[in-house]
């Protein structure tokens, strides 16, 4: 899990990014991203929907294990960027972790957000 400071609070900060971003998607996930000049650090957030799976806590694995791999690429990506990433397959709570990793990579890249 990523520290606190790099999460977002409130639902007014996720609707700018919704409203704004720029996205990007690979087979399983989607990055929905845009550039915040108010804030120095980058923030993220992993959406799991109902469709994806009926119990919470299989959501919950599923965000668990997108917010670890997220959190390894962390200190190349670039500061001051709001994203939200969106999971579209259930099959990322049981996809090894170095492929979900490498498809989370594979994202910050297409949205050129490495340093």
């Amino acid at each position: 899990m990523i520290a606190k400071r790099f999460r977002f609070h409130g639902y007014g900060s996720l609707k700018f990014v919704y409203g704004k971003g720029k996205t990007v998607r690979t087979r399983f996930l989607s990055l929905k991203y845009i550039a915040n000049t108010r804030r120095e650090d980058s923030r993220l957030a992993v959406v799991v929907s109902k469709k994806i799976s009926k119990r919470a806590p299989e959501r919950n694995r599923i965000r668990r294990r997108v917010y670890e791999a997220a959190r390894s690429q962390w200190p190349e990506i670039v500061p001051g960027t709001d994203m939200v990433i969106t999971v579209f397959d259930e099959r990322v709570g049981t996809i090894p972790a170095d492929e979900l990793l490498t498809s989370i990579s594979e994202l910050i890249k297409l949205a050129h957000l490495y340093k």
